[in-house]
């Protein structure tokens, strides 16, 4: 016979909206809130689970954890939430090395967590100036995002098992499960006490769980989901790290429905993604109207300038770099060769690739000369900031593309993803274009600015090579909406591929 445990009494108690949470004067104040529910939107973080198994490598284990989710609900109805949780923890992380999974909290699921914050539970929150977190997830897969980000100063959650080797067992420390309300306040009264502090100033919450310890709060608000959307103050966005650099293949929250969607659609997307990528390798007169018959939407924006053989000089076309395929779409929307100058690019892309390329030694006398060289000859493309970034941001323009010519033109490149991301820090990056191929419908838009006047060159114009590589930089992101940042390609993988 199964025994179910009895559910916790209901509190008779009202609190405030969370909108209603005073936020000027809190810097000295402590705050505490609840995760789940409150920060973020998911009650339940089934789909973090799925995030994790996804981005560890493990297929299997995702697909595992996909399998286990209606037996997860059949546990939470028959035996208890604290039984379907440890199932669903035990498939997650056993076998996962515990530095992998803090690296994943901050390099990939940082921009789900981001997605599914509440706007006005995050505004109250970064008002104080200590924040505390409580969670029943496992602690060490949202500490490393809530400190790098948003400043918490500690997360109590729930804690497990690891070996002297770093490894997860899968299993859950005695005890630390925080789904009940009477669990979590005692947990975190006796983790008050050991910083001997006698109650946070307030408190957020929104399930009956929440109401034990945010009656014990000072002041106690409620965050109730509103569907309408809510820009954050610019005194909130100030206290918040910005999210520049994240990694992982899915574009996506894998929620129950998405992963089964992926799953469904992946055989498919391998050959669509075959056939997409044959494109390039095309007439130029079929290689657009096929592209569009695949699926691939092309946007442009401005006139680009006609090939004019008798043109003094070859064109140099610096664009924003978002995926590996951004010289080939140029190409394409050209209508004829262009060669592309990289500094890293693995020998099956360059195989793969359906124009020149050409490696650069990161030797400044040497990468100059080969650059003049292909000039002389035929039009070139270059992405100086020597390496991709996803969001709204333009990395710091490398200024040797400068030095080499004059006849300058500015070229914004945008993919959008729906599904999975086209490149990688930290995974195969000959994957990449395979991988933006599989898609429902990868999205390219250029936008073709005017080509730098003489004023602005280094050598009609006497201006240095920086002086103009930072212009170039501002022209793209006042016409793309895009943030110009003086952050580098080193910047980038020393934040993505660092794992203790």
């Amino acid at each position: 016979m199964l025994h179910t445990r009895e559910p916790e009494k209901k509190l008779p108690l009202y609190f405030d909206d969370i909108s209603r949470c005073r936020t000027d004067g809190r810097e000295q104040k402590i705050a505490l809130c609840s995760l789940d529910g409150t920060l973020i939107t998911s009650t339940y973080p089934f789909a973090y689970f799925m995030l994790l198994a996804f981005e560890s490598g493990s297929l299997a284990r995702a697909f595992m954890l996909l399998a286990a989710f209606p037996v997860s609900l059949l546990l939470r109805f028959l035996v208890s939430n604290e039984a379907a949780m440890q199932m669903l923890v035990f498939i997650t992380f056993s076998g996962l090395k515990a530095s992998t999974v803090e690296f994943l909290s901050k390099a990939v699921l940082a921009k789900s967590y981001f997605r599914d914050m509440n706007p006005r539970t995050l505004s109250a929150l970064v008002s104080f100036g200590k924040k505390y977190m409580v969670t029943a997830a496992p602690r060490i897969m949202v500490e490393p995002f809530l400190k790098e980000y948003l400043g918490v100063e500690s997360v109590v959650g729930t804690e497990l098992q690891v070996l002297s080797n770093g490894y997860c067992t899968g299993l859950i420390q005695s005890g630390s499960l925080l789904l009940s309300g009477r669990r979590k306040l005692e947990a975190l009264k006796n983790f008050f006490e050991t910083i001997h502090v006698s109650c946070p100033d307030a408190g957020f919450g929104s399930s009956d769980s929440d109401y034990p310890f945010m009656s014990w709060c000072k002041e106690a608000y409620k965050a109730i989901q509103k569907s309408e959307e809510i820009v954050l103050p610019s005194s909130a966005q100030e206290r918040i790290k910005p999210l520049v650099f994240h990694d992982g293949r899915l574009a996506v929250l894998p929620t129950p429905a998405m992963a089964l969607a992926i799953f469904l659609w992946t055989p498919l997307a391998i050959v669509l993604a075959l056939l997409r990528i044959l494109v390039p390798h095309t007439p130029y007169s079929v290689m657009l109207p096929l592209a569009a018959l695949l699926g691939i939407k092309l946007r442009i924006k401005g006139s680009f300038p006609p090939k004019d053989p008798a043109a003094p000089g070859k064109l140099l076309f610096a664009t924003s770099h978002r995926t590996l395929l951004d010289p080939v779409v140029l190409s394409g929307v050209l209508g004829r060769k262009v060669t592309a100058v990289t500094y890293s690019i693995s020998r099956l892309s360059e195989l793969l690739s359906s124009i020149k390329t050409v490696r650069l030694s990161r030797n400044r006398a040497s990468d100059s000369q080969t650059m003049r060289r292909l000039l002389s000859s035929e039009d070139v493309v270059v992405c100086p900031e020597g390496t991709t970034c996803r969001e709204p941001y333009l990395l710091r323009f490398s200024p040797l593309f400068a030095e080499v010519s004059d006849n300058i033109v500015p070229v914004g490149m945008y993919a959008e993803m729906g599904l999975f991301y086209g490149t990688t820090a930290r995974g195969w990056k000959w994957m990449d274009p395979f991988f933006f191929c599989m898609n429902v419908q990868p999205s390219y838009t250029l936008e073709f600015l005017e080509a730098l006047p003489d004023e602005r060159t280094c050598g009609r114009g006497k201006r240095t090579s920086v002086e103009v590589a930072n212009y170039v930089q501002e022209e793209l992101a006042r016409a793309s909406g895009l943030k110009p940042t003086a952050l580098t390609r080193k910047d980038k993988y020393q934040f993505l591929t660092f794992v203790q």
